[in-house]
């Protein structure tokens, strides 16, 4: 037994300057959402409190994520999204019920960061629309976070 042992103590050790070389090129959508969050911070500030729970997944670079979230007249909303891909482009747009474009214009888009402002006119069905506009990953994780007043 302890010949095995030794072997493959031996066996692992060649293998540690082969692993130690690999690149970390796996993010996660975790990682995803403290990008966002840390978009998020200086609204937390203003008095925007951030909910728990988040949307994410990944993406291909031009794709597109709809998210249906009830939003109530009376609100002000931010939507924050992030990647923890640092040359990808991101965006994030808010539409009606109607499909039609309904955020305010203070919204931006910062690399691998964006957000959307909206306050509703009306209590409804909203859809944000998170994009990948391009990324050097085949496929690049994203999280969508969002806070009110």
């Amino acid at each position: 037994m302890n010949a095995f042992v030794n072997a493959l103590l031996r066996g692992s050790f060649l293998l540690w300057p082969l692993i130690a070389l690999q690149p970390a090129v796996f993010g996660s959508v975790d990682d995803a959402q403290s990008f966002a969050l840390q978009a998020a911070e200086p609204y937390v500030k203003q008095g925007f409190q951030v909910r728990e729970d988040y949307w994410g997944g990944d993406l291909g670079s031009g794709e597109k994520k709809a998210v249906r979230q009830q939003l109530f007249k009376g609100n002000e909303y931010w939507f924050w999204l992030g990647t923890e891909v640092d040359r990808a482009k991101v965006s994030v747009h808010i539409y009606d019920s109607d499909g039609k474009l309904a955020e305010e214009p203070d919204g931006w888009e910062k690399g691998h960061f964006a957000a959307a402002h909206v306050i509703p006119k009306t209590t409804g069905s909203y859809f944000i629309i998170v994009s990948i506009e391009e990324s050097p990953a085949e496929r690049t994780h994203w999280a969508l976070v969002y806070g009110f007043r």
